[in-house]
């Protein structure tokens, strides 16, 4: 068991060193190699805590970017009702329901990124309601998996926002909803023993960032975009492979 937790500090690394290359979600990334090797239930309250660390910083340095009516008129009141829905159905889903689950929503996810790279694919807006649809599912999602971002980067496909308010709005998503589940396992129990994994884990932030600036500078992050939906395509299909779900 030990060395799992062992290999899940590589995957974090890798995930949080990526993100700092490409601003990909880092949760998605660790989540998806985590599961693995061990139940999405045990790695949620060591992953979430730990991403607060970094959403929390990169929401206070862009705060001015943040499009509060977006956030608070039409995502946050869906993704709240749905986060709290997924939570809630975690608990009854079989565990290796859940890993097939996943694997399908980073399947569909890398696959779509790929596909909308290669054709340079332009989405157009879609109506409130539907976008708010979605943006309930996301939530879901969110709870389930910490991995509502394939999901409500679908439903914002379209939006007037420039790159960087679009990215200031999505973190504080992520702060928001991460700081929600996290009080959810502090009172669930779940928090606790995960503290000392949390607290080891910890400074392998700093050092992910540290070394995707350095990397940042010297590749081309377009080619490391594609790398990562690679990676995801094949760690989806292992996920929903039979012998994954033993």
């Amino acid at each position: 068991m030990e060395m799992l937790w062992l290999a899940l500090a590589g995957f974090i690394l890798l995930a949080y060193t990526l993100e700092a290359i490409t601003g990909f979600g880092s949760i998605v990334i660790a989540l998806s190699l985590g599961a693995l090797l061990l139940p999405i239930e045990q790695l949620l309250p060591v992953l979430v805590p730990l991403n607060i660390c970094m959403t929390g910083y990169l929401v206070w340095r862009h705060r001015q970017m943040i499009d509060r009516r977006l956030l608070l008129g039409m995502i946050l009141p869906a993704m709240v009702i749905g986060t709290l829905l997924g939570y809630a159905l975690l608990p009854w889903l079989d565990a290796a329901l859940s890993k097939r689950l996943f694997g399908v929503l980073v399947l569909w996810f890398a696959g779509r990124e790929l596909w909308r790279m290669r054709t340079s694919h332009v989405a157009s807006a879609r109506p409130l309601w539907l976008n708010r649809l979605i943006s309930l599912a996301a939530g879901v999602s969110h709870g389930l998996f910490a991995s509502g971002g394939p999901l409500l980067v679908f439903a914002l496909a379209g939006t007037e926002l420039d790159k960087a308010r679009l990215r200031a709005t999505l973190v504080s998503v992520w702060f928001s909803l991460n700081s929600l589940l996290t009080l959810c396992f502090a009172l669930d129990g779940r928090l606790l023993p995960a503290l000392p994994q949390i607290i080891s884990y910890a400074p392998l932030l700093l050092i992910g960032v540290w070394l995707g600036e350095h990397l940042h500078q010297r590749f081309n992050e377009q080619h490391f975009r594609i790398a990562i939906y690679l990676l995801l395509l094949v760690t989806g299909g292992l996920l929903i492979a039979p012998w994954s779900l033993l």
